[in-house]
């Protein structure tokens, strides 16, 4: 288990242990959400980004194009011209 304290700002150092299973390196963006029970997740956005490029590409009729616009909305939140 890993503790994490929160400073006056909101801010945590997230443990090594952590970055390392994440794969996060400085400049890494991180997502927080919650699971239907309750459960909170955090996740490495570029894994994340990863993860959903290869569950659309496989199986689904989604060109290149539309999964890479997907992408970048995720990532970096830019809209489709």
């Amino acid at each position: 288990m890993n503790i994490a304290k929160v400073s006056a700002n909101g801010q945590i150092t997230v443990p090594v242990e952590i970055r390392r299973a994440l794969k996060l390196k400085e400049g890494d963006k991180v997502i927080f959400y919650q699971r239907e029970n309750g459960e909170i997740v955090v996740n490495n956005t570029s894994l994340v980004a990863i993860q959903e490029v290869q569950a659309a590409v496989s199986g689904s009729d989604y060109s290149e194009e539309d999964v890479l616009a997907d992408v970048m909305q995720l990532r970096y939140g830019e809209q489709r011209a």
